[in-house]
C-alpha cells in the first residue's frame, strides 16, 4: 500500500518532532504530500483573551514560525510537496475530521503525547482521539 496525502499533526512538543522525523522517510518512501497541520486549540484563551486580544496573533504568529522550521527541515530532508494547514479549534476533532477530510488523507502521524498533560489526563489524549476517528490509517510515534 503507498501513502499519497500524509498528515503530521505538529504542536512544537517533543513527540511531534518524533512523529515529523517519522513522517518526512515516510513521505520519501512513498512518494507523498505531507500536510503539516497545526491546530491552535481555541478553548484554552478563549477566557483569557477578554483581558488580553493579543494572544491569538501570538498563536498566529507562533504556528507560522513553527511551520516555517518544519517546512525548512524538510526540504532539506527532500520532502518538497508540502502543504502547510492552520485551524482554530479542538485537535481532537480538527485533525481527524476536518483536516483529514479537506485534504483527503489516507494517513495521518502523530505523536503519543502532546503538550497539555493536564486534559490528557481529565478527557484523553489527542493522539487517542485521533486514532477513535480518523477514517483513515493512523500511525501514534512513541
Amino acid at each position: 500500500m503507498e501513502y499519497k496525502d500524509i498528515i503530521v499533526a505538529v504542536d512544537g512538543s517533543e513527540a511531534a518532532e518524533k512523529a515529523f522525523q517519522k513522517s518526512l522517510n515516510i513521505a520519501k518512501r512513498n512518494n507523498a504530500r505531507l500536510i503539516l497541520a497545526h491546530v491552535i486549540d481555541s478553548r484554552t484563551f478563549a477566557t483569557a483573551e477578554a483581558y488580553d486580544r493579543t494572544l491569538s496573533d501570538r498563536a498566529e504568529e507562533y504556528a507560522k514560525e513553527l511551520l516555517d522550521s518544519y517546512v525548512e527541515t524538510a526540504k532539506v530532508a527532500g520532502v518538497n510537496d508540502l502543504v502547510r494547514c492552520v485551524e482554530y479549534g479542538s485537535p481532537k476533532i480538527k485533525i481527524a475530521k476536518d483536516i483529514a477530510k479537506n485534504f483527503n488523507s489516507d494517513l495521518i502521524i502523530c505523536g503519543a503525547t502532546g503538550m497539555n498533560a493536564v486534559e490528557r489526563f481529565l478527557i484523553g489524549s489527542v493522539s487517542e482521539s485521533i486514532t477513535r476517528y480518523a477514517a483513515c490509517d493512523v500511525l501514534v510515534v512513541r
